[in-house]
């Protein structure tokens, strides 16, 4: 063949294949020729051109653990002074949270039981209401006038759930504002939604504090909240409005729910449902926030799969719920110190 003018021999497919092998081998060895010396000091070197990884997407990551239980903790100490501090100003009076529970469920006695406790703890004091399961909405709307109009006492927490035969929202909405300290009411979700004072529906609240404490940033990141419950996919959501993250509320009947939740900065599960949210619908990196909690020792998120490639997660047990009661006794401490300090 003819290149240029100049006559050429055909070479054989062996002979290219052998070429070719010699000058991979040249290529190399020019590499090697390269490479530093054994003991160069490669910090004293020019850095090479960057690669950029996605380590999120490529290696494990170390995510933080939101721990509520220790933080509740941490927060009784501080509440803990704060109580010693009125009473030394109030001759010895202390905040004291009326709960009354309706029925014998014994999930509910062991809430309100641990409720008392962490009074307790604080310093503070409780007074525990038992109706029995026939009470009437009549019955339960009386009592809490009662405590309405009692002055020591400056926190009301009727136990969730009732009996079917009462009408739930009435009574929670009876409360008075100053005392309505687990944040259950209309009038005090409607205040918090516009920014105005209110305490905070206790769950959300307690989610609210732990992130902030752990300086989870919210302005501008996308939240996702799985539920819409009154008491907790709500609030929820308006509180995070109100940290200006941009919000979306997904429920039973929301469309392709495994695609929206993949978009969220912030997970929040609050759905009810054992692990109904999936743990390949969270992107890496995201921060996951289970709220739920079931007789299966799991939350309402599949955790395990995440703890290696989210930012932060809360731990069922240990996350949310320990935060829930402290910021029930926090908001009773607040209501104590209005009135009596």
């Amino acid at each position: 063949m003819s290149v240029n003018g100049v006559r050429r021999k055909k070479m054989s497919n062996v002979q290219i294949l052998v070429n070719f092998c010699a000058l991979c081998l040249r290529v190399r060895e020019s590499r090697r020729s390269r490479l530093p010396p054994a003991g160069c000091n490669y910090r004293n070197r020019a850095k090479p051109p960057s690669i950029v990884v996605n380590f999120r997407e490529t290696a494990h990551m170390t995510a933080q653990i939101l721990d509520g239980k220790t933080l509740a903790q941490q927060f009784e100490q501080e509440m803990r002074l704060r109580v010693d501090a009125l009473k030394a100003k109030a001759d010895g009076r202390t905040p004291i949270l009326a709960t009354i529970l309706v029925g014998a469920d014994p999930a509910s006695a062991t809430y309100v039981k641990m409720k008392g406790n962490a009074c307790q703890r604080v310093g503070m004091e409780s007074v525990a209401i038992e109706l029995g399961d026939d009470t009437s909405t009549e019955q339960l709307l009386a009592k809490i006038d009662e405590l309405n109009n009692n002055p020591d006492v400056h926190g009301i927490l009727l136990q969730h759930p009732v009996p079917a035969q009462i009408d739930e929202r009435a009574c929670f909405d009876a409360i008075s504002l100053e005392k309505d300290v687990d944040g259950v009411t209309c009038l005090g979700f409607g205040r918090m939604s516009m920014g105005e004072a209110a305490y905070g529906c206790a769950t959300p609240k307690g989610i609210m504090r732990l992130l902030e404490h752990y300086q989870v940033e919210l302005e501008g990141k996308h939240a996702v909240v799985v539920g819409r419950s009154a008491i907790l996919g709500k609030p929820m959501a308006m509180m995070l409005l109100e940290a200006n993250a941009t919000v979306t509320i997904c429920h039973s009947r929301t469309q392709d729910l495994p695609a929206l939740v993949k978009q969220a900065d912030i997970v929040v599960g609050a759905v009810g449902k054992p692990e109904f949210i999936k743990a390949d619908w969270i992107k890496d990196g995201a921060v996951v926030v289970d709220a739920g909690f079931h007789p299966e020792k799991c939350g309402d998120i599949e955790l395990a799969p995440l703890v290696d490639r989210v930012s932060a997660y809360t731990p069922v047990p240990g996350g949310v719920g320990p935060m829930t009661i402290n910021t029930l006794i926090f908001q009773t401490l607040q209501s104590g110190e209005k009135a009596l300090g």
